[in-house]
């Protein structure tokens, strides 16, 4: 084994990473947690959550903290210690106020569909298993023969009895079509439609009639009563919690602030009638307090705890230091006299005068004093090492923030990638918004939203303005599987074509366009055949893109986007986005005609680019590593080269050890990293960046 400072100069900062994420992306790391750290609020929102099982009555928590408190971390904490009392749902922003309910519903569905760590079964199976009809002594006399999902699978129809004549009491909203879905959630072939139905998708007839529904939910008032008959069939169960967060990204009202209103008045529809539900709202302290006085009485009455995070002190601070570094530790061959080392307590006490901070800046300060005591190792100095002031440091060299950037992005590109496995994941107004906030970093001109106005279909257009053409380009993204609303959307986009002949109207869909035989399809035909007008079909690696600069810029807007040791807000994102042309390789973005000087490829000519796409692929791929490790020691000054090759084929599987080594070759040859003991056997050598001359 090696020795503990020998492991410092090789490895990498072990407090690199800051973001917390949706509380479902990595439900299974095991990141260390200080439990001290907020235990009051977390004890108050456990002892509220056992009064909902009490008695059934929805309540209501406010959680206040500053930026940089760690909400969404609790939140994640939350569903860990809890999760074995209560069904979790996280409610990311709503980007459309009139579509809230059909949001809420989608992401509660989308929770519920989540596997506990260590669990076997769905939330949502989870749920249906322990409806209080199945707990009847009829029913259990009558399965003792078999398993309870074989009976329900054999007897659809006196399954919907049962649950009737047991919930005839409650005011389910259209309880056949309701209760049949609940069914098919037992069978396996069709419990992905059936999950489908029930958070809003509008599906395609064969669909609708493989589950034996006549329709889709199709109105703000049938999702949330979708949504309440969870609650209303649900007393004998555990409460669901709702946990609602990152506020700065939702919907605005026409003078640009926050439509708060908009969820509190949805917060307060369910707090008088459903039961069984916990809310958690996380919100910054300052956005609370500029915007409460929009609120009604009735609206803040309906808030029955408000919880404010406290900061944390300065054991607890170094309590977080510990938790970082003991991977380091326990790698070493004699483990330091102290659980923080290099790191020292009266570090903390020099930056905190006051004794108190929050968990970020406890993080920010350690990464600090880490590299610069990585730094004073390898200069070999014999002067102490001291480490100065974070006050007194410069903010990073812009050549290192942007290569930190860089690694950040694909941090979170490639998270986004393990979670994102379908473009249907996503509503077509979250696409839009999405595409809308990547169109304005680009400074794309003449940006603007819901062309498709006193439409349903609203929240599914924008519309830019390019140089090149004289009048405006118009998008309509829609991922609807029914072809009655595709017709719908096509007669729309006809009334545009002839109403407006300059305009040149893109059509951004991945699924089918129907059968000739449909109207829609031959309406799609006539607008999109031999014309200006273009249908795209985006990849699911160009919506990745959409997705990771969406998740960056609602942490920007929180004031959470950390990049190294700067906290960066929208505008500097937005520069940061552009500096690095990373959107670039969105094929979407280039299909839109974004960037200039860059033809739009014709799908016909793609075929005879097929042959060459493997090795292309493999260029590119080679070509991301090599600047990845470049970045890598731009940001970390110093790495050992067997640490280095491991970061690299973990971060690009399909890159092997011998062609990291032959990368990190190529950029010695080109002078930009050199090996501080090339004499060394590979395994102890350390690399480190090259300074310009």
């Amino acid at each position: 084994m090696t020795s503990i400072d020998e492991l410092i100069l090789r490895s990498t900062n072990p407090f690199d990473n800051y973001r917390s994420v949706n509380f479902w992306d990595q439900q299974q790391a095991t990141e260390p947690t200080v439990n001290s750290i907020h235990k009051d609020a977390i004890a108050k929102i456990e002892a509220t959550l056992d009064q909902v099982a009490l008695d059934h009555r929805t309540r209501t928590v406010r959680l206040e903290g500053d930026p940089g408190s760690g909400k969404t971390f609790l939140l994640g904490r939350l569903k860990r210690k809890l999760n074995s009392k209560a069904f979790f749902a996280y409610i990311p922003p709503f980007p459309q106020s009139d579509e809230i309910w059909r949001h809420i519903l989608r992401y509660t569905v989308n929770s519920l569909v989540e596997v506990p760590h260590r669990q076997q079964d769905s939330q949502l199976l989870q749920w249906l298993k322990s409806l209080s009809v199945f707990k009847r002594r009829s029913f259990g006399q009558r399965l003792r023969q078999g398993s309870i999902w074989d009976w329900l699978r054999n007897d659809k129809q006196r399954f919907i009895t049962n649950l009737k004549e047991t919930y005839q009491r409650a005011p389910i909203y259209n309880a056949d079509s309701f209760f049949s879905l609940l069914h098919d959630l037992t069978n396996p072939k069709l419990y992905p439609k059936a999950c489908e139905w029930l958070k809003g998708d509008d599906l395609s007839e064969e669909s609708l009639e493989q589950l034996g529904v006549r329709h889709s939910i199709a109105s703000e008032e049938a999702a949330y009563e979708i949504l309440a008959n969870f609650g209303r069939i649900s007393i004998a169960t555990q409460p669901i919690v709702l946990c609602f967060d990152q506020l700065e990204s939702i919907a605005c009202l026409p003078d640009g602030s926050l439509n708060l209103p908009a969820l509190f008045n949805a917060n307060t529809k369910i707090h008088e009638e459903n039961h069984n539900f916990l809310i958690i709202i996380s919100i910054i302290i300052n956005t609370w307090k500029q915007n409460e006085h929009r609120l009604d009485q009735s609206h803040k009455d309906r808030i029955d705890t408000h919880l404010a995070l406290r900061p944390i002190s300065i054991e607890q601070a170094k309590s977080i230091w510990a938790t970082r570094l003991f991977p380091l530790h326990s790698q070493a061959k004699y483990q330091p006299t102290s659980v923080i080392y290099p790191l020292k307590r009266r570090y903390l006490e020099a930056e905190l005068p006051s004794g108190k901070t929050n968990p970020r800046n406890a993080l920010l300060i350690g990464r600090d004093i880490f590299q610069q005591y990585k730094e004073w190792l390898a200069q070999e100095s014999r002067e102490r090492f001291k480490p100065s002031s974070r006050h007194k440091q410069q903010n990073n060299e812009p050549s290192e923030l942007l290569a930190t950037f860089k690694l950040s992005w694909l941090e979170e590109f490639t998270k986004i990638q393990e979670t994102i496995l379908s473009i249907r994941q996503l509503s077509s107004p979250e696409l839009i918004r999405m595409l809308q906030d990547v169109l304005v970093a680009l400074q794309v001109e003449g940006i603007e939203t819901s062309w498709l106005t006193k439409t349903k279909y609203a929240s599914y257009s924008l519309s830019y303005q390019l140089p090149s053409q004289i009048g405006k380009v118009r998008v309509i993204w829609t991922e609807d599987s029914n072809m009655n609303s595709f017709f719908n959307v096509m007669k729309i986009c006809q009334k545009e074509v002839d109403n407006h002949t300059n305009t040149v109207l893109q059509l951004i869909r991945s699924v089918g366009v129907g059968k000739p035989s449909n109207a829609g399809h031959k309406l799609y035909q006539k607008i999109f055949t031999g014309s200006p007008h273009r249908h795209l079909i985006p990849s699911l690696n160009s919506v990745h893109y959409l997705v990771t600069y969406h998740s960056l810029v609602k942490d920007a807007r929180e004031g959470d986007l950390l990049i190294g040791s700067e906290t960066l807000g929208l505008k500097a994102l937005q520069a940061l986005i552009r500096e690095s042309k990373i959107l670039d390789n969105c094929q979407l973005l280039q299909d839109l005609g974004i960037f200039a000087g860059q033809q739009q490829e014709d799908p016909r000519d793609l075929s005879n680019q097929k042959q060459d796409k493997a090795s292309q692929d493999s260029q590119h791929r080679l070509l991301s590593a090599k600047d990845y490790l470049l970045n890598l020691i731009k940001t970390q000054g110093l790495m050992g080269r067997q640490i280095l090759v491991q970061n690299i084929c973990s971060q690009f599987t399909q890159v092997s050890e011998s062609q990291a080594e032959q990368l990190i070759e190529q950029l010695c040859q080109e002078k930009q990293i050199s090996i501080l003991n090339p004499r060394e056997q590979p395994e102890a050598q350390l690399i480190f960046l090259k300074k310009r001359e």
